[in-house]
């Protein structure tokens, strides 16, 4: 079994696979035109110390950050641990 592992403080986010989009009179707009997600799940981490975030978080990270790759059907989204702006959280309602 082969697995991608992110090293050199690098975070691996698996992305949702985007779809064509059509306008109301069929016209489909490429996926380069398009505004893609800021959000993703994290895959893996690399050896980052007291890391913020853990696998399964989604997360929050910089436009246009980290390398975009296809790998076993899937869409990944290589990033610096640094281009993380935030993560979701479950709160209570007060």
């Amino acid at each position: 079994m082969r697995e991608l592992q992110p090293i050199n403080q690098h975070v691996l986010l698996e992305m949702e696979n985007q779809k064509e989009e059509k306008t109301a009179s069929g016209i489909i707009i490429p996926e380069t035109a398009v505004e893609k997600p800021q959000f993703a799940s994290v895959v893996a981490l690399s050896g980052i110390e007291k890391p913020e975030i853990s696998i399964g978080d989604v997360v929050f990270y910089k436009n246009f950050s980290g390398t975009e790759l296809d790998y076993d059907g899937k869409t990944y989204l290589m990033i610096p641990y640094v281009d993380i702006l935030g993560k979701v959280v479950e709160t209570d309602k007060i």
